[in-house]
């Protein structure tokens, strides 16, 4: 396949998914105390949002790379 073909294969995708996932939620943990065999952790659960407009211009951005690529064909 064409680099450009599937470049704007991945883009399109990426941009569908961002589109449907609004966010990304990931677990960190630290810890907090290491004093010998004691061991304290946290954990914090933290939120990525992800904007709209990223996912719509991944889309657009996918869709045009996906038009140049068939054109040069």
């Amino acid at each position: 396949m064409r680099p450009l073909l599937i470049l704007g294969i991945v883009l399109v995708v990426a941009g569908i998914i961002a589109l449907v996932v609004p966010y990304i939620v990931f677990t960190d943990t630290r810890q907090v105390i290491d004093l010998g065999p004691l061991s304290v952790e946290a954990k914090e659960q933290r939120v990525i949002p992800i904007p709209a407009i990223a996912g719509i211009a991944s889309v657009v951005a996918g869709l045009a790379c996906l038009f140049m690529a068939r054109r040069r064909a």
